[in-house]
């Protein structure tokens, strides 16, 4: 039989590094969606990826003292080892700086040209360059971004523009028309409410001020808005105008794009019109969840409170880590971590429910029937009781994972787990072997390992791990389908167990929050310490180390295929200097021939875009224009500056 197609997203990461917790949120919930879909017979694609282009990136590689593409490099090397760390079972992995996704990012802009769904003109506005974004006067909270709080910069560069409001009255008919297109329904109401009825206006969908994108084809001075690159990858990866495109044929329309509510705006506007002008089917359902807060407070590298998943998976495992994302977290709200919540959670389900049931059974049916699972008898209405809830649960289950909540899925399942810790004492073993009732006694035990078997076929979405380790302790192969708990009882007699460790170990939560208080003081005295370093003062001997001198621009050209370099020709004394600046964007060649500039004489040589630079132009920020230093009169060039 023909599998049915499932098309899974993650929204495609951009970081600095350093990730944190919440950074791990999504990918988590949607590689236990595509577990659960790939086992329930589902032929699932799930797609994660990088966002490596955009003015953001370029500046952060700046900063780094490296080129935006091996800053990229380092950062996908970074998320490909979380991903592994947290054993995400991704189909794809795109970059959009693969050639094959930016390539068909340039087709899309000639397509929307051709459809005249583009024009050319001026961008004068507001915009976020952290989170990629343009604002409306109306639409900032405090003159700031709406979404993440930080300053905006005015932008005045020439654009192209997407019609936008062309598609208005198309996305309301088809809001009507598929009501749950966005969850939760709060939303809906808030795109409504706050984007649409206001009134869209065209999207600025190129940049000039940088160069660190997908250049347009038909005019090459200016790269593709990073938002239009990145929502893209949803069809690029699949093959759309690409010779290979048998993906695209088979999984478009994605059935599920999950994103974060900071970034719903993009895929339930600005992605549903894009599709709209390239006369695309729109994906089926797109999920704003909320953010994982640290306490109350958003997690974020600038507040502090970075919880490195790195780190707890080192000290705890990846399936309490999975667990606690999967089970604790209130699926479209915003959820809390602490990690007092993480111990406690872990001791109460992991170790107390699920590790003592698995253990206990094990051990009992080592101690009682020498370690093989025993035949069955005839079935008590308590063994009736169990029995039905185990066969009961994939459908319960099946519709928790439908309406994209795993806290439920996992609810469930664990009811079967608590239920047979519970039918362990009202059977009391123990009891049955002290008093010679081998028949009841095996029975019990059978019951208990079909329970198990149940419980960890439905976990093996959500803790891969730790599944698979219950199945060898039941000496059963491990399934990759959910047949087998179709009906209860199938375990074969004479099956042999394995004992062996506990599954997970009780923690002393407060012992190991001290610990962790100490680890976290530790880390911050070092930061500190770091950051001292980097701001500390430097004495008259450093500063001459420096030589400042006066030079006079000989002659200033635009470096080639950039917009923001300029090559100089500098008089400094008896000496031609070639330095290269970023200043284009401020300053005309024109203008700079024949002023006199500060030149850093000992820096040492480098080339900037294959041209050699001989020391470095001083210039001062002053509220985002770039001002070159000059003296205050007319010197001779050459003269030091001290």
């Amino acid at each position: 039989m023909t599998k049915k197609p499932y098309y899974i997203t993650t929204p495609i990461y951009y970081s600095s590094g350093n990730f944190h917790l919440g950074h791990c949120y999504t990918t988590v919930i949607c590689d236990a969606i595509a577990r659960f879909k790939r086992m329930d017979g589902f032929d699932v694609f799930y797609l994660t990826g990088t966002d490596e282009h955009g003015q953001k990136v370029q500046q952060r590689a700046e900063k780094a003292g490296v080129t935006p593409k091996k800053f990229v490099d380092d950062l996908y090397e970074q998320i490909v080892a979380l991903w592994k760390t947290l054993d995400i079972s991704y189909d794809k992995f795109i970059r959009t700086t693969d050639s094959y996704h930016e390539l068909t990012v340039q087709k899309v802009y000639e397509k929307l040209l051709a459809s005249g769904d583009i024009y050319k003109s001026e961008y004068e506005g507001l915009y976020c360059t952290p989170c990629e974004a343009f604002w409306t006067e109306s639409q900032l909270v405090d003159g700031k971004c709406p979404d993440c709080g930080r300053e905006v910069i005015k932008q005045k560069e020439e654009s192209y523009f997407f019609r936008l409001s062309k598609y208005q009255d198309r996305l309301i008919k088809f809001y009507e028309q598929n009501p749950e297109f966005i969850s939760p329904k709060s939303r809906m109401n808030e795109m409504i409410n706050n984007f649409i009825k206001p009134g869209l206006k065209d999207l600025c969908i190129s940049r000039t001020t940088f160069d660190w994108g997908v250049k347009l084809p038909f005019d090459q001075k200016h790269v593709a808005y990073v938002w239009v690159d990145a929502l893209t990858n949803y069809i690029t990866a699949l093959g759309y105008l690409q010779p290979d495109h048998a993906n695209f044929d088979k999984y478009w329309p994605a059935d599920l794009h999950m994103v974060g509510k900071e970034i719903v705006r993009f895929h339930t506007i600005i992605w549903p019109a894009l599709l709209m002008a390239l006369d695309l089917p729109l994906p089926k359902k797109v999920y704003g969840h909320g953010w994982l807060l640290f306490g109350n407070d958003k997690m974020s590298k600038s507040k502090g409170n970075i919880v490195d998943p790195f780190f707890l998976v080192d000290r705890y495992g990846v399936d309490p880590i999975r667990y606690f994302l999967l089970r604790e977290i209130p699926f479209g709200s915003d959820g809390s971590y602490t990690n007092e919540a993480l111990l406690v959670r872990t001791n109460a389900d992991l170790v107390n429910d699920l590790g003592n049931l698995v253990s206990r059974t094990t051990a009992m049916i080592t101690q009682y029937f020498g370690g093989e699972i025993p035949s069955p008898n005839t079935y008590t209405d308590l063994d009736k009781e169990l029995i039905s809830l185990c066969e009961q649960t994939l459908s319960k289950v099946r519709t928790d994972m439908d309406n994209l909540s795993a806290p439920d899925a996992l609810t469930d399942i664990f009811r079967i787990i608590q239920r047979a810790n519970k039918y362990i004492d009202e059977t009391a073993p123990w009891t049955l072997n002290k008093n010679g009732d081998k028949d009841r006694l095996a029975t019990v035990m059978y019951v208990l390992a079909e329970c198990i078997r149940f419980a960890a076929t439905l976990l093996k979405p959500f803790i891969t791990k730790t599944s698979n380790i219950i199945f060898e302790k039941l000496g059963i192969a491990s399934p990759d389908n959910f047949k087998g708990i179709a009906k209860f009882g199938g375990t074969v007699a004479g099956t042999k167990v394995n004992k062996g460790e506990n599954l997970f170990n009780r923690i002393d939560v407060n012992k190991e929050l001290k610990e962790l208080d100490e680890i976290a003081e530790k880390q911050n005295k070092q930061t500190k310490a770091d950051e001292k370093t980097a701001d500390e003062l430097i004495d008259i001997n450093d500063f001459a180390k420096v030589k400042l001198v006066t030079a006079k621009v000989l002659s200033c050209e635009k470096v080639a295929k950039s917009d923001k370099l300029l090559v100089f020709k500098l008089q400094v004394g008896d000496e031609i200097r070639q330095v290269v600046s970023g200043i284009a964007q401020h300053y005309s060649p024109e203008y700079m021939v024949g002023k006199t500039v500060v030149l850093v004489k000992n820096l040492k040589p480098a080339k900037i875009r294959g041209v050699e630079s001989n020391g470095m132009i001083l210039c001062c920020d002053d509220d985002g224009k770039v001002v070159f230093v000059s003296p205050e009169k007319e010197v001779a060039c050459g003269k030091v500056v001290r």
